[in-house]
């Protein structure tokens, strides 16, 4: 069925007269309610016409729409507001290039990403963990949208660069990528190039934010090339670098191939994998029998108290059974947009040439015929037996097809030591007065997530440091008790 939302009325709310706004459209509506926006655009049937900004979009609402786009990408291409954005940032890696470009530079890649890859991997994640998990003391209100980001952000640049970022600049890339999806998000709703060409405050942060992200990038790859031909670290940049001298015969790569594979698998390793691991953070925490079977899974598998090992993870059933359902509640990738390559046919509809098609894993995840009580946690649904099969399309948190985001596997061994680590070492409790605000931008979790950390059993791993010391890889902040300031949150598709 097709259908099409009418247009905004003056109050913000979805009126019948056509054309209140007609320059912004549902874009306004899409930027400030947005999940309930998506929720309901399937009573107005599974493929929907919006506006945004002047532009005109397609929402497929229906699995079965969306399992046609995603496994024909040479006709609905990656492109639309959100990755014309995106290219501007991040350049033609693997994540935003065209699909002619897509095959050669994923196979350049997947090496790095096979399983085996992977479970070499598992060790630095548990490294970084461990050290995550020393720093906290018990009592003490930790920031975990910025400890995990920080924790993401170090992970994937051991994989990156082999080595760690420093402390500051873990820091800044932090704090840059948070502005950066926060804006990223506003200019895909609204993509009207004279709204943010305006030297606004937020503009400028804006600017100076994807300035800075580059810069970051360039100072890491060009620190490697003074050190080359000498260092030959096993690692993704080592092999971008190769790549660009055809060490392994073939045509090289460019010096601007390497910058764009570089931000976008740092742009999406970090930002994604931390927001699923702050969300199922602040699930656990308001859903106590969840986290009490997950303790009892912890202390049984990890017995010894040391992170996950490779040979571990497959006992980890029940931390993989919240991680999924940490997804399907709330992916971080939640809307998505492609551009049609020609005049094709979708649900009965003639589409023409380049009309932007978009669709969101949230909606989809949250349709009750496809996942009964869908706004309830409950990860049992996932549990081995127990779990009912879904028609393809419909449980899509890395996307499908050729294009199923590379880093799968590497996210969710990273989440699952990462939460197996913690629950093992830490119940985290929320502050008084917490409540769900969730505000999505780029992508969607908690931010400005607030938890105290209780230690489970006796003296946690290790020595804890002083009340008045600072560790590197942790973020702090006072014990808030007011419950009007109190919890709450502020403000992958390769």
């Amino acid at each position: 069925m097709i259908g099409s939302v009418p247009e905004p009325a003056p109050d913000g709310t979805v009126g019948t007269a056509p054309g209140i706004f007609p320059f912004i459209g549902h874009g306004i509506d899409l930027a400030r309610r947005p999940l309930a926006f998506l929720n309901s655009l399937p009573e107005h049937g599974d493929l929907v016409e919006i506006r945004l900004g002047p532009q005109r979009a397609w929402m497929a609402c229906h699995p079965a729409l969306v399992h046609q786009v995603l496994m024909d990408p040479r006709t609905f291409d990656k492109g639309g507001p959100l990755y014309d954005r995106l290219r501007t940032l991040l350049g033609d890696g693997v994540g935003t290039c065209r699909h002619q470009d897509h095959r050669r530079q994923r196979r350049l890649l997947q090496p790095e990403f096979r399983k085996a890859r992977v479970a070499d991997h598992v060790r630095l994640v548990g490294e970084e963990v461990e050290s995550v998990c020393h720093a906290w003391r018990a009592g003490q209100a930790v920031d975990i949208s910025a400890t995990m980001l920080d924790l993401s952000t170090r992970v994937v640049s051991r994989v990156l660069f082999s080595d760690s970022l420093g402390a500051a600049t873990a820091a800044e890339m932090r704090s840059c990528l948070a502005t950066v999806v926060r804006g990223m998000f506003v200019r895909t709703v609204m993509p009207v190039d004279a709204l943010f060409r305006v030297p606004t405050s937020a503009n400028r942060r804006y600017r100076h934010a994807s300035d800075r992200l580059r810069a970051i990038v360039d100072a890491a790859i060009a620190k490697r090339r003074r050190n080359s031909p000498h260092d030959n670290r096993d690692d993704l940049l080592g092999t971008l670098l190769a790549a660009t001298r055809a060490d392994g015969g073939g045509t090289p790569i460019t010096d601007r191939e390497v910058h764009g594979q570089v931000m976008t698998l740092l742009f999406a390793g970090a930002e994604s994998t931390a927001l699923c691991l702050s969300s199922a953070l602040e699930l656990l925490g308001r859903h106590p029998e969840e986290e009490r079977r997950l303790h009892s899974e912890v202390d049984a598998v990890l017995a010894s108290g040391q992170p996950p090992g490779s040979d571990d993870l497959p006992r980890l059933v029940r931390t993989r059974c919240i991680l999924t359902e940490t997804l399907r509640h709330r992916p971080p990738g939640w809307l998505f947009t492609r551009v049609t390559t020609q005049e094709t046919e979708l649900a009965g509809y003639l589409l023409p040439k380049g009309a932007t098609v978009m669709f969101s894993p949230y909606l989809l995840h949250h349709v009750p015929t496809l996942f009964p009580d869908p706004d309830h946690f409950l990860p049992d649904r996932w549990l081995p037996g127990q779990a009912v099969a879904v028609p393809p399309g419909a449980m899509i948190p890395f996307g499908a097809g050729s294009r199923k985001c590379i880093g799968e596997t590497l996210a969710l061994a990273e989440a699952t030591v990462a939460v197996a680590f913690i629950a093992r070492h830490w119940r985290l409790r929320h502050l008084p007065g917490h409540t769900e605000r969730l505000h999505p931008a780029a992508s969607l979790g908690p931010r400005g997530l607030v938890m105290v950390s209780e230690p489970r059993a006796g003296r946690p791993v290790g020595t804890p440091p002083r009340a008045d010391s600072h560790v590197p890889g942790t973020t702090a902040v006072p014990v808030v008790h007011d419950s009007r300031t109190a919890g709450g949150n502020d403000v992958r598709d390769t």
